[in-house]
């Protein structure tokens, strides 16, 4: 097992502990009511999938294909130019606390999927197009190198998941305690199920791609972090999620009888910074 599955592992198995007990001292505010806001980015991995590829003329699967995500290189513009925040790969989230250590939230999962340019698969199914028949043919677990005029597919613009949560939240502790800062450290962790909204970039047998948002899936995922506080209104939180994905109707090419299917689980890696907030009600003048 490696260190991220341990890490994951550890935090539920410590937010249960933490749930279990019994707090000494009741919180000064509650967090049932107040919302929250964050941003930040990912780092994701792919496991290998096989995707079928169905058209006027073809209709042929690929198995084990590789895949790895496509983050932007780290430059102070690219990261935090309000312009360019879609570019890297990012998490938006909105959340609101329905009571002292449960939350519901809306997020955006803005991941990037890239096949493995020239990687050799097998294939089997059968290949009949007119407008460059150098593939054509019958495969029965034929091996194929996926070379740029075969197959160019990417989900980089992104495999955005669409996704709502329930996390469980716990405090583990509170400098405030002990005088040395308004600080608090807690867990949480939680259930997400989503759709998936593709902007999907494929280049097959060199057509031209069907560059469109589409929803093409639904996903699910499990989520465990560690959220640090500020001032009772900032965090720093790290996350590590893992799910599933399954994307029945892929956009392929500009013809709109070819569709793509693949289903892959997933692994995030996250940082985020927040805000937490309250929304008042106006008291009404006498």
């Amino acid at each position: 097992m490696n260190l991220s599955k341990l890490f994951f592992l550890g935090l539920i198995l410590s937010s249960f502990a933490a749930g279990a007990q019994e707090p000494s001292n009741k919180p000064s505010t509650s967090n049932k009511g107040k919302f929250y806001f964050y941003w930040g980015w990912n780092r994701g991995t792919y496991s290998n999938s096989d995707i079928h590829f169905k058209g006027t003329n073809y209709d042929f699967t690929l198995y084990d294909v590789r895949a790895t995500d496509k983050q932007a290189k780290f430059t102070i513009n690219s990261y935090l130019n309000p312009l360019l925040l879609t570019i890297p790969q990012f998490n938006a989230r909105l959340g609101c606390n329905i009571s002292e250590h449960y939350s519901i939230s809306l997020g955006d999962d803005h991941m990037k999927y890239l096949m493995t340019q020239n990687q050799t698969v097998n294939a089997s199914g059968n290949i009949a197009v007119t407008n460059y028949p150098k593939f054509n043919g019958n495969y029965d677990l034929s091996p194929v190198k996926l070379t740029e005029d075969f197959l160019m597919l990417q989900h980089c613009d992104g495999l955005n998941y669409l996704n709502a949560e329930f996390r469980r939240y716990d405090e583990v502790f509170n400098f405030n305690k002990i005088h040395a800062g308004d600080i608090s450290v807690s867990i949480n962790e939680g259930l997400g199920i989503g759709a998936l909204m593709p902007r999907t970039r494929a280049t097959l047998l060199t057509n031209m791609p069907n560059h469109e948002f589409h929803f093409a899936g639904y996903g699910a995922g499990a989520v465990a972090a560690i959220n640090i506080q500020f001032w009772k209104h900032f965090f720093v939180q790290a996350e590590y999620k893992v799910g599933f994905i399954n994307m029945p109707d892929i956009f392929t090419t500009m013809d709109m009888n070819d569709r793509a299917s693949q289903h892959f689980w997933f692994t995030q890696r996250n940082i985020t910074f927040g805000w937490v907030f309250k929304l008042e009600k106006k008291k009404k003048s006498a």
